[in-house]
C-alpha cells in the first residue's frame, strides 16, 4: 500500500469521494453488493474526513445498486465487442476499469478535470490500453484525442445532472456522430429532481449543484441517439434490494413506486448510436 494522499476537491468533485465510501461501505459489509475491494483500499489512502458525508447503509447501498447495473451492461457491451473503446466521462474516483478488468484488446479512456485525474495517478495503478484523460468532459478538444475507429462504449455514471444543459446535449451529439457505433448509458434527474436536489443528503452535505434535468429520456434522441432502456426512480426496489435496506428505506421505496411523481424524479438509461 502506498503513501496516504491529501485531497482538495471543490465542492462539486467532493461527491466522487462520497461515492467512492459508498462503494468502500459495502465492501466491508458481511453480504456486500458490489464487493468493490480497490474502494475500500483506495478510501484508507486517502486523507479526508469521509464522516462529513454521514453516509448510512441505505445510502451506500443505492450507490452500488446504481454502479453494478451500469458494471452488468458495461460487461454485455465488451462481452459482444471485445475490441471496444470505452469513454468512462466524470470517472471520478471509480474504479469500475479494475472491477470489470478488462481484456487488453479493450481500449478504455477515464475522463476527469485535471486535479481529479491526478488523484487517480496518485492512487490507482497503470494498466495496459488504459489512459487517463485531464478535461473536463465538456471542453470537446479532448475528443481529438481518441480514435475513432472501433465500436464505443460511454459510461457517465453521476455526471449528466452536473452540466450545463446545452453543453450536455453538445457533447452526447459530438460522441454519437464521431463514432461508427455504440452504446452510451448514464443516470438523469427529472427536473422535479432538479429541484429537489438538496434532499438528496449526499449532494446537500456536498454543497454541490444539480443543473440539468431531463423528464423524458426520449426527448435525447434528438441529438442522434436510440433509448434501449429506461429504469424509474424506483425499478431497483427488488426483492433482494428490499431485503439489504432498513424498514424504513424499503417502505418509502415500496411507496415511491405508486406515485409517478416520484418515479419521474431519476431515470437511469442506455442509448444506442
Amino acid at each position: 500500500m502506498g503513501a496516504v494522499v491529501k485531497v482538495h476537491f471543490t465542492e462539486e468533485q467532493s461527491t466522487n469521494l462520497a461515492t467512492l465510501y459508498g462503494r468502500a461501505m459495502d465492501s466491508r459489509s458481511d453480504d456486500p453488493f458490489l464487493a468493490d475491494l480497490t474502494a475500500e483500499e483506495t478510501v484508507s489512502r486517502i486523507d479526508y474526513d469521509f464522516s462529513k458525508f454521514g453516509m448510512k447503509t441505505d445510502q451506500a447501498l443505492s450507490i452500488v445498486m446504481r454502479a453494478k447495473l451500469f458494471d452488468d451492461w458495461s460487461r454485455e457491451f465488451l462481452a459482444a465487442n471485445p475490441t471496444a473503446t470505452v469513454l468512462h466521462l466524470g470517472c471520478g474516483m471509480d474504479s469500475r476499469v479494475f472491477r470489470l478488468d478488462p481484456p487488453p484488446t479493450v481500449r478504455w479512456y477515464d475522463v476527469d478535470y485535471p486535479d481529479v485525474i491526478a488523484l487517480r495517478k496518485q492512487v490507482y495503478p497503470e494498466r495496459e490500453n488504459y489512459t487517463l484523460v485531464s478535461s473536463s468532459v465538456t471542453d470537446l478538444a479532448w475528443l481529438d484525442e481518441i480514435p475513432a475507429d472501433r465500436p464505443t462504449l460511454v459510461v457517465a455514471e453521476g455526471l449528466t445532472m452536473y452540466l450545463d444543459p446545452a453543453a450536455g446535449e453538445k457533447l452526447l451529439r459530438a460522441i454519437a456522430e464521431l463514432f461508427p457505433r455504440g452504446e452510451m448509458m448514464f443516470d438523469l434527474y427529472g427536473r422535479l429532481g432538479i429541484k429537489a436536489q438538496k434532499l438528496n443528503p449526499i449532494v446537500r452535505r456536498a454543497g454541490a449543484t444539480l443543473t440539468w434535468g431531463v423528464d423524458d429520456p426520449k426527448d435525447l434522441e434528438k441529438l442522434g441517439l436510440t433509448l434501449v432502456t429506461n429504469m424509474d426512480a424506483t425499478d431497483f426496489a427488488t426483492p433482494d434490494t428490499l431485503s439489504r435496506m432498513s424498514k424504513t428505506a424499503a417502505f418509502q421505496l415500496r411507496l415511491a413506486k405508486l406515485l409517478p411523481f416520484v418515479r419521474r424524479m431519476g431515470h437511469v438509461v442506455r442509448y444506442r448510436f
